[in-house]
C-alpha cells in the first residue's frame, strides 16, 4: 500500500509546480512534461519562464505572497483542463540576515513567500481535489527548520510552518483521497544560494523523489517528509543533524 508504479500515471496528469522559472521547479516540470503530463509553471521571473516555452509548458508570471495571484493560477489551470491532480508548493529565496540585523519587511517578506505561498496553494487547490476525489499536494521543505544555522532564521521559520501547516491540512483530507506530503531536495545547485555551486547536486536529481509523491496511490503515505526516495523522521532527536 502507498506505493507508486508510476507507469503511464503522469500522462495527462494536471501538474502545477510554482517557483518554476529556475531550479527544483524549472527541473520538474521540464521532467514531468517529458513524462506527457499537462504542466503549469509559475514565478514571478518572467524571463526564467520564457525557457520552458519550448516544452509546450503552460506559464504565467505570479507573485505566490498575494493569494489572489496563486487563486488566479490554480483557476487557470482548471479552467483549461477541468482538473488539478499535482501541485507542488516550490516557490522560494535564500535569506541570509542575522536577527539582529534583517532589513525592515525582509523577515516578513520571505516568510510571506515560503510559508503563506504554501498555505495559499493549498487553500485554493484543495476544494478543487475535493470535488474530483483525488489530488497530490507536495511542499518543498528543509532540513533547515531543525537547525539553528546562522543567517537563517526565516528560512528556518517558515519551513518550520510548512511542516506543521502541512500535517494538519493532510489530516483534514485524507479522506478525499488527497495526499499532502513534503519533500527535502537536499543541498543542490540552485540560485538560492545566490552562486554557482557546481560540487552540489543538479535539480535534477531530485527528481526520482517528487515523481515518486505525485505518483502515490490511494492509501499511499500523507502528512510525511520524503528526502531521496525515502521518509525522512523530521524533528526526531536521532537526526545526525540535530546532533551536530
Amino acid at each position: 500500500m502507498g506505493k507508486s508504479r508510476g507507469i503511464n500515471m503522469l500522462k495527462n496528469k494536471t501538474i502545477l509546480i510554482t517557483g518554476a522559472a529556475s531550479g527544483l521547479g524549472k527541473a520538474w516540470s521540464k521532467k514531468f512534461s517529458d513524462e506527457g503530463a499537462k504542466v503549469f509553471a509559475c514565478d514571478i521571473n518572467e524571463e526564467g519562464l520564457n525557457e520552458l516555452k519550448d516544452y509546450e509548458i503552460h506559464t504565467q508570471v505570479i507573485d505566490v505572497s498575494k493569494p489572489e495571484h496563486v487563486q488566479d493560477f490554480i483557476k487557470s489551470a482548471h479552467t483549461k483542463t477541468g482538473r488539478v491532480d499535482v501541485l507542488f508548493n516550490n516557490a522560494g529565496m535564500g535569506f541570509g540576515y542575522k536577527v539582529d540585523s534583517f532589513p525592515d519587511g525582509s523577515f516578513e517578506h520571505h516568510v510571506s513567500v515560503h510559508l503563506f505561498g504554501t498555505v495559499y496553494g493549498m487553500r485554493y487547490a484543495l476544494p478543487l481535489m475535493q470535488q474530483q476525489g483525488y489530488g497530490r499536494i507536495i511542499n518543498t521543505i528543509s532540513r533547515n527548520a531543525e537547525t539553528n544555522a546562522e543567517r537563517t532564521s526565516a528560512y528556518a521559520a517558515a519551513k518550520a510552518g510548512i511542516w506543521s501547516a502541512t500535517r494538519v491540512a493532510a489530516k483534514e483530507n485524507r479522506e478525499h483521497d488527497i495526499l499532502i506530503n513534503m519533500i527535502i531536495p537536499g543541498p543542490t545547485n540552485t540560485s538560492i544560494w545566490g552562486k554557482d555551486m557546481p560540487h552540489l547536486q543538479s535539480p535534477e536529481d531530485t527528481y526520482p523523489t517528487a515523481r515518486l509523491l505525485a505518483c502515490f496511490e490511494e492509501g499511499g503515505p500523507t502528512g510525511k517528509v520524503y528526502w531521496n526516495e525515502k521518509e525522512y523522521p523530521m524533528f526526531n532527536e536521532e537526526n545526525s543533524i540535530l546532533k551536530g
